[in-house]
């Protein structure tokens, strides 16, 4: 299983209600997530906007590819993006700052 953290932006003025639309993620996102292998997908959020993301996957292109493919994931990252900074035109799950693992106790 490979484990996957990211990071992100979010702009200040955004943040109560990027919290707010996550706590009411559509269920048909949810369902295209695990469909295409994002488990144990979490976010954290700190005061500043830096978003910290983690997930498990058995691969992460396959599980971004279909994700992708998914019409249910266009609709929203197009109604996540206003609330990104420095995405410089690309849909949030394309400005994922992917992070390398260092270290996993096992």
């Amino acid at each position: 299983m490979q484990r996957v953290a990211f990071l992100l932006k979010v702009k200040q003025d955004k943040i109560e209600e990027y919290k707010r639309r996550h706590r009411e993620v559509w269920p048909e996102m949810l369902a295209a997530l695990q469909e295409t292998g994002w488990h144990n997908y979490s976010l954290f959020l700190r005061e500043d906007g830096t978003l910290f993301g983690y997930l498990e996957t058995p691969d992460f292109e396959a599980a971004r590819a279909g994700m992708a493919s998914k019409e249910v994931n266009a609709r929203w990252q197009a109604d996540m993006a206003p609330f990104f900074e420095q995405l410089e035109g690309q849909r949030p799950d394309e400005g994922l700052l992917v992070l390398e693992e260092v270290f996993h106790l096992e």
